[in-house]
């Protein structure tokens, strides 16, 4: 496993949990706005965290602690996440994973062997915007479409989330959104502000104003009632 940060103690990252964060190294997408931006354009192995290391963590916070949420980059990348997932359950901790949703193949296997609680997929746009929002030429959204399914099969507990850019995103777009995910079954859905956290792949990027995000919240919660502004005083 690529570990790349350790956010020690989080109440905010794994619903109903306390938890840590573990950060894994590289993504697949190259989002304009990402947060995790040096976590995918610049990996350095001098800040890697050995295995073992992070374990011995775990097991000094038994008792304290009740989960752990993985996040990235994109941790399906990871060739041993299986393996990793296993050993931290092993050790009675609850697992939320995060993802971008474009690893269908890699997700099925870890939804069909109860390896995680809770997972928090990212939806970055409409699809016709996709392939702009994730920087990428060319984007087919069926593999997102897919991962999207196998959640509504699984019946983990789940959500989807949507970082707010002012250059990527209107409120037609969110209510487009948010209709997409009624039809997929989808219940609840997120609406986090972007901040700059410097380092980003984009430029001039920001933040959709604070008037907006809540008409933006109004009119996908006409569409999925379950619909919360995250990370707005």
């Amino acid at each position: 496993m690529k570990l790349h940060g350790l956010q020690k103690l989080t109440l905010l990252d794994f619903p109903e949990h306390v938890a840590c964060t573990v950060f894994t190294a590289g993504c697949n997408l190259r989002c304009p706005f990402c947060h995790n931006a040096l976590l995918v354009t610049d990996i350095q192995q001098e800040d890697a965290i050995p295995e073992d290391e992070f374990f011995s963590f775990l097991e000094k916070r038994k008792g304290l602690l009740e989960g752990v949420a993985v996040t990235g980059g994109e941790p399906l990348m990871q060739p041993d996440l299986g393996d990793f997932l296993r050993r931290i359950r092993k050790m009675g901790f609850a697992v939320k994973l995060d993802t971008n949703g474009t690893l269908p193949g890699r997700l099925a296997p870890l939804l069909a062997e109860g390896l995680v609680d809770y997972v928090a997929m990212d939806v970055k746009n409409v699809p016709e915007k996709y392939a702009g929002t994730v920087g990428l030429p060319r984007f087919d959204t069926a593999p997102v479409r897919e991962s999207m399914a196998l959640l509504r099969a699984s019946g983990i507990p789940h959500e989807y989330r949507t970082t707010l850019v002012r250059e990527f995103h209107t409120e037609e777009d969110i209510a487009s959104i948010a209709r997409w995910l009624r039809d997929e079954g989808a219940e609840r859905y997120f609406l986090q502000a972007f901040r700059d956290s410097g380092g980003l792949i984009g430029e001039n990027l920001h933040p959709v104003p604070r008037d907006e995000m809540f008409r933006m919240r109004d009119r996908a919660a006409a569409i999925l009632p379950k619909t919360v502004l995250r990370g707005v005083d």
